[in-house]
């Protein structure tokens, strides 16, 4: 099973719900716009999220409060 991380937005494209995330320690993840659940309408910068993460990559992210 993947890690389950939380982050803060650090950047989000609106167009291709692309963006990154600023993990607790510091450091920046990417994620790509088809890791973003269906049940994110929108994204903000400065916003909680709860993210899986295989292989160091974001392969899922949803909002802090909503289960993965």
């Amino acid at each position: 099973m993947s890690p389950v991380l939380q982050a803060t937005v650090a950047a989000y494209d609106e167009r291709t719900r692309d963006g990154r995330v600023l993990l607790d320690d510091g450091r920046e993840l990417s994620f790509p716009g088809a890791a973003v659940r269906a049940e994110v309408l929108r994204l903000r910068v400065g916003q909680r999220v709860r993210m899986s993460v295989q292989d160091g990559e974001v392969d899922a992210l949803t909002l802090a409060g909503l289960a993965l």
